[in-house]
Order: C-alpha cells, then structure tokens, then sequence
C-alpha cells in the first residue's frame, strides 16, 4: 500500500515536468521499466537511486512522502496554498470559509472528547 501512494506521487512529479517515463529513465540513467515499476508501487528505490530520483523530479522528499509520513503536513500546505493562489478570488473565499468551518468543527470535536 505505501509503494502505491509513493509511486503516484513519483508518476504525479514527473507528470508536473512534462516528462514522459522514457524521458525521465534517460535523464536519469534508468530503464523505464524501472521507471514503471516504481510509479505502479510494483517497487521501492534503493537510497542512491531514490536520491537520484527526487534531484532528477526537482522535489524535496516530502513531496514523494506526503502520504506517508506522518510530519508531512507543512508540505501539504504549502502546495495547497499555491493551488490556491490559481483560483479566482471567490473560489479562494469559498474554500477558505469552507476551510475555517472545519477547523472550528475539529476544535470543537477534540473538545468534547477530551472529558
């Protein structure tokens, strides 16, 4: 299950750059096979390679491990808030309305099991 969700951020960042599987295996000296493999979760990079990876996609580590680790959360922010930012300025207030209702709902949630 943890290699589904890292292989579809890998696909999802490579997709980003416009990249086809062979372009990014060429670029960065692996087959796409490989490529393949590790996008369909079939298959988890060594270190080395997964460093290789992450230098060639251009993104820092949480953005292949959001899902997965726990402490990813700021990551998840920021590409949220950047998404954001490509809304129409109504879009962005319905969302950030919708946004601080939840987070009132959740405070008061914790709350109220915390007794």
């Amino acid at each position: 299950m943890i290699n589904k969700k890292i292989g579809k951020r890998i696909k999802q960042c490579r997709e980003q750059l416009n990249l086809t599987q062979q372009e990014l295996a060429e670029q960065l000296g692996m087959t796409t096979n490989y490529i393949s493999s590790l996008e369909r979760g079939a298959s988890f990079p060594r270190c080395e390679n997964l460093v290789t990876l992450l230098n060639g996609l251009d993104v820092p580590a949480d953005a292949i491990f959001c899902d997965v680790v726990n402490r990813s959360s700021r990551y998840m922010e920021v590409i949220l808030s950047e998404e954001l930012r490509t809304l129409s300025p109504e879009a962005q207030k319905r969302i950030l309305q919708t946004l601080a209702f939840m987070i009132r709902q959740e405070k008061h949630h914790e709350v109220t099991h915390e007794h």
